[in-house]
């Protein structure tokens, strides 16, 4: 539980804001990753139009509720969602796996504002939030798959953070850098993060480059994905500008 988390380099928060999720998956499938996007995590409340957010994975994950343990008591205790809180650093996404239950709200509006306090960029989750009134009016923009009156104990044993979870259907370690839009959430592997912030911005240059031919009237076939002499007029191009 006391992972640390490393620090984004430099530029490259800024980079990926400029790099939208659809573009991320198709660069993380030509690596070979198929299941980046996370499943149930749409957007909620907190976000501005077209804003996209950035951070590295602060992972949490719940498992079935269990009786014994899944009691207001809980609260309280030394593992619990408001301990993991409050190791939260600035700037990290929180990523709470909630197995999909939708019938129980694993955060509210006093969580959710501490969070933001402490200078969470976002939460993302595959569950489900209540307060939601509240939550809209702690600016904490949210990813999550609905709302639910119940809290989390009426469904959920929170057991543990910063260990890798599943979210959404997909496998998310602490310190893997998660990008969310309205597309979505989208996990890029900490590993792979150096090979992404490199590719991302030219395959954007290039699909608002197909967006222009497209405005001039250019069929689709040779344009995308580009032929040999598609792309040497693409890169010509580039070369001008």
């Amino acid at each position: 539980m006391d992972q640390a988390v490393t620090p984004m380099p430099q530029g490259a928060v800024e980079t990926l804001k400029s790099v939208t999720t659809a573009t991320l998956t198709t660069i993380l499938l030509k690596k070979g990753l198929r299941n980046v996007w996370m499943r149930g995590a749409a957007p909620c409340v907190g976000m501005e139009p077209g804003e996209r957010i950035v951070g590295r994975a602060f992972t949490l994950r719940f498992v079935p509720a269990r009786e014994d343990l899944a009691t207001p008591a809980s609260w309280s205790s030394p593992i619990s969602t408001r301990a993991a809180i409050e190791a939260m650093p600035d700037g990290v996404i929180a990523v709470v796996d909630a197995m999909g239950v939708a019938d129980a709200g694993i955060f509210g509006d006093i969580l959710c504002s501490r969070m933001k306090k402490r200078g969470v960029a976002a939460l993302v989750t595959d569950g489900a939030l209540r307060d939601i009134d509240g939550v809209e009016k702690s600016g904490l923009a949210v990813w999550c798959s609905g709302v639910a009156a119940p809290p989390s104990v009426a469904g959920l044993t929170f057991v543990n953070w910063q260990e890798p979870i599943g979210c959404g259907g997909v496998a998310v370690f602490p310190n893997d850098v998660i990008v969310a839009d309205s597309d979505g959430a989208v996990v890029i592997p900490a590993a792979l993060l150096d090979e992404v912030l490199e590719l991302a911005p030219e395959q954007e240059r290039m699909e608002a480059w197909i967006m222009e031919e497209v405005a001039k009237g250019v069929p689709l076939p040779g344009l995308y994905p580009m032929n040999a002499e598609t792309k040497a007029r693409y890169e010509a191009d580039m070369a001008k500008r």
